[in-house]
């Protein structure tokens, strides 16, 4: 499962072995010993990766073979790419702009996609 945490700096990702389920569980459990509201609604979520990674047309290829309808990709311009998810949106109201997005894909699907955001991420520190 691929975790994206939205918060006020940006956006934080992480592959995790738990299933989906157990992870909406656990939080919702959080929630309601912390006397929060919670909000979880099915979704999409978006973020950039670099057009220029190799490893982009390993994952190209992999969405084929698997015919997955849950990741989308979108050119953007000549330097990046939308990778767009299907999955759940959870936080403390509909509208909030920090929460967490989980998405449950084959696991070779999570470590490419997962793997390309890293290799953005690092670029882009690179060239601050």
């Amino acid at each position: 499962m691929l975790k994206l945490t939205y918060i006020e700096d940006g956006l934080y990702m992480e592959q995790i072995a738990a299933p989906l389920e157990m992870l909406v569980a656990q939080r919702v459990m959080l929630a309601l010993r912390g006397g929060q509201i919670l909000h979880v609604e099915p979704g999409r979520a978006a973020f950039l990766i670099a057009h220029d990674v190799p490893a982009l047309t390993h994952l190209v290829t992999e969405l084929r073979v698997a015919q997955v309808s849950d990741v989308v990709l979108t050119p953007v311009d000549d330097e990046f790419i939308e990778i767009s998810l299907y999955g759940h949106w959870i936080a403390e109201n509909a509208q909030a702009h920090e929460g967490m997005f989980i998405c449950a894909l084959p696991a070779r699907l999570e470590y490419s996609v997962h793997k390309l955001w890293k290799v953005t991420q690092e670029q882009m520190i690179s060239l601050q």
